[in-house]
């Protein structure tokens, strides 16, 4: 059965200092760990780079759940990653390991059980083992092939007890690694998109505007046209706007706000045409821009739908509506 302790009762000031002192332990701890990156962290990232197999991470207690997310860093930007717990590696699941595979062990201590038993066995496959410890006089640092030191001087908490400044530490190595090798192979926006295509993001990397603007109507009318003629086809394909051609091509849009502020103006109307509303010159886009490239355009002049072009041709609109629906917003 859980029994909670009463808590201490600590002032306000009490409470801010005590957050603030473990954030700073754990800025210490990673400002050991930047100055500590040197030629170690360059053969591991080596090892990764030119293995024909896969980084297969593994750890025990906190260290794991690190490992885990290391691994999910490393996927997402191009380097194949597993995770194996110690635990489980040593009951069964060091099949998943082949021979081209390079190992990535991390233990604060690396002197756990599981590591000690683990490591001899990974040594004796062959595999690359690098080891990610804070002790550098620990077993897992003497057997490691390559040693990646997180070095702290304590845990954040009052006790020195709780995984906090440690786990910080390799949780930040790991993401050197992966933003590393992500720079070291010329990672693009467009190589991101293709491991992250759910999500507002994923569509922000790959989503053009010819994807949206395709479903849309094509609202088009004559220069020439009546008042009415243009209200009716704003009216009909829904997209609060339409495009105005001449013999030139699309030479201006008229919007339903465009028409609105000019009925308020005293004018006679039965003698109007689409060339007396419209605005001249139309914001546009290419069908091949990113839509996110729209958005941003929409944003910067505060307007609701964008003329769509492919090459020269006119091609339809992409309303904001459309963003919004697609989450990129």
């Amino acid at each position: 059965m859980f029994i909670r302790k009463k808590h201490l009762i600590l002032t306000e000031n009490e409470m801010i200092s005590a957050g603030k002192r473990a954030i700073d332990i754990e800025t210490a701890a990673l400002i050991a760990l930047r100055d500590s990156i040197g030629s170690e962290f360059v053969r591991a990232l080596n090892a990764i780079e030119e293995s024909s197999g896969r980084l297969i991470v593994t750890g025990i207690g906190k260290s794991a759940i690190v490992g885990q997310k290391i691994v999910a860093t490393m996927n997402s930007t191009g380097t194949p990653a597993l995770f194996m717990h110690a635990a489980d590696a040593i009951h069964g699941d060091l099949g998943m390991l082949r021979r081209d595979d390079v190992v990535l062990c991390i233990s604060k201590s690396g002197n756990t059980n599981e590591i000690k038993v683990l490591v001899p066995l990974i040594n004796n496959f062959g595999n690359t083992l690098l080891g990610m410890t804070a002790k550098p006089d620990s077993f897992l640092a003497a057997s490691a092939d390559i040693l990646l030191l997180t070095p702290i001087d304590k845990e954040a908490d009052p006790n020195n007890l709780a995984p906090t400044a440690s786990t910080t530490s390799q949780m930040a190595l790991g993401d050197a690694l992966a933003t590393a090798l992500l720079a070291s192979r010329g990672f693009t926006p467009a190589d991101f998109a293709q491991y992250h295509p759910g999500g507002a993001l994923g569509k922000q990397l790959y989503l053009k505007v010819r994807d949206l603007s395709k479903f849309n109507a094509q609202p088009l009318v004559d220069v020439k046209a009546s008042l009415r003629a243009t209200l009716l086809e704003i009216s009909e394909k829904r997209l609060g706007a339409t495009a105005v051609q001449s013999d030139q091509g699309v030479v201006g849009i008229v919007t339903d706000g465009d028409i609105r502020r000019f009925l308020e103006k005293d004018t006679g109307l039965e003698d109007i045409v689409a060339r007396d509303i419209m605005t001249a010159e139309p914001h546009s886009i290419q069908a091949d821009e990113f839509a996110i490239r729209a958005l941003n355009q929409m944003r910067d002049q505060n307007i609701h739908q964008l003329i769509v072009f492919d090459q020269d041709e006119y091609v339809g609109f992409i309303h904001l509506h459309d963003l919004l629906r697609e989450g990129i917003v």
